[in-house]
């Protein structure tokens, strides 16, 4: 049975308290923190998933960071569907299947990653791996507080795995899309002069760079579309500490999580595109081999993103995770 969440707040220390405050909205209907593009941005989907983020107070080590996510509407008796993003983006990825995973009764969150989509990052913390690692499991302490589903496409694939192996408690399942997990970090990037980093940086959040990525990502993406895509993909880009914070993880090394694979225990779900031209599917393949329990389902007339592409594929195999799980327990239970 689905009901409305209502619960109380959990405590969060006292430095976190003093920064929570009412959620101010601009007159568009959006939060009043997001950049003020956000109300050029034309796709509904987009404009209504971003109309629900929400900063949480999140506090870890020695810092409190503001940090976005959207938080799901229902609470259920299932695990917790976790939605992560790819490299450099944010929540507004899940704008396609957030909604239909919703309407199938999951309880969803979409989560911004430490150092990228839209938390407050005025006083820049660390954005490395252990950084994000250690933000997002505070933020499943304070927050989720169930094993969740831990689903993360491209370079998310990667936080997923590096979480689930250091907060095995705190995953009950893996879903990875187009896993990009075969890399070595962010390889020479790492030890270039930090002038040189910030200009690639710089162009790393262009329009002409995030429109070609669009064509490289997705199948068969209208010209239109591709321009409100860039601009919805871009929007993060637009806080002052943004650079800052991109910097700060390439030259940290970035994720390199392969001999981490076979360390994962948890059951695990492959989804690939067919026709992803950034990574092959045969790395998908290796993977699939690599991982000790996991299965792989591939979508046709598929790029990168599936979860953008072929949102209602995505979701029905998500669903259907779960809805095996549920069934697996009721079979359990002892019958007197």
């Amino acid at each position: 049975m689905l009901s409305l969440t209502g619960g109380s707040t959990p405590s969060i220390s006292a430095k976190c308290i003093i920064q929570r405050g009412f959620r101010v909205w601009s007159v568009a209907g959006f939060p009043s923190f997001l950049p003020k593009e956000v109300e050029k941005i034309k796709d509904p989907f987009a404009r209504k998933l971003a109309a629900r983020i929400e900063r949480l107070p999140v506090s870890f080590g020695e810092n409190c960071v503001m940090s976005s996510c959207v938080k799901p509407l229902v609470q259920s008796n299932t695990s917790p569907v976790v939605l992560l993003h790819g490299f450099d983006s944010s929540c507004l990825e899940w704008r396609y299947t957030y909604p239909l995973l919703e309407e199938a009764g999951l309880e969803t969150w979409a989560v911004d990653i430490l150092g990228w989509g839209f938390s407050d990052l005025e006083r820049l913390p660390s954005c490395n791996v252990a950084s994000k690692r250690d933000h997002f499991f505070q933020l499943w302490k304070s927050y989720i507080q169930k094993p969740m589903i831990l689903v993360g496409p491209s370079l998310g694939a990667a936080v997923a795995i590096d979480f689930a192996v250091s907060h095995p408690e705190a995953v009950e399942r893996l879903v990875l899309i187009d896993a990009s997990v075969y890399t070595e970090g962010t390889g020479d990037l790492a030890s270039m002069p930090k002038m040189l980093a910030y200009a690639g940086v710089y162009l790393l959040k262009s329009l002409p760079l995030r429109f070609y990525v669009n064509f490289l990502s997705l199948s068969g993406i209208s010209l239109s579309n591709s321009l409100d895509w860039a601009n919805v993909g871009r929007l993060h880009c637009l806080f002052p500490w943004w650079e800052d914070a991109t910097v700060d993880f390439m030259m940290s090394g970035g994720y390199n999580v392969s001999a981490q694979i076979e360390q994962v225990k948890q059951k695990t779900l492959i989804i690939w595109g067919e026709d992803d031209q950034i990574i092959s599917s045969k790395l998908g393949v290796r993977l699939h081999c690599e991982l000790p329990n996991a299965v792989i389902r591939q979508i046709p007339d598929c790029g990168h993103l599936p979860h953008v592409e072929k949102p209602s594929s995505v979701a029905k195999m998500i669903v259907e995770l779960v809805q095996q799980d549920q069934y697996k327990e009721v079979q359990c239970i002892p019958h007197f």
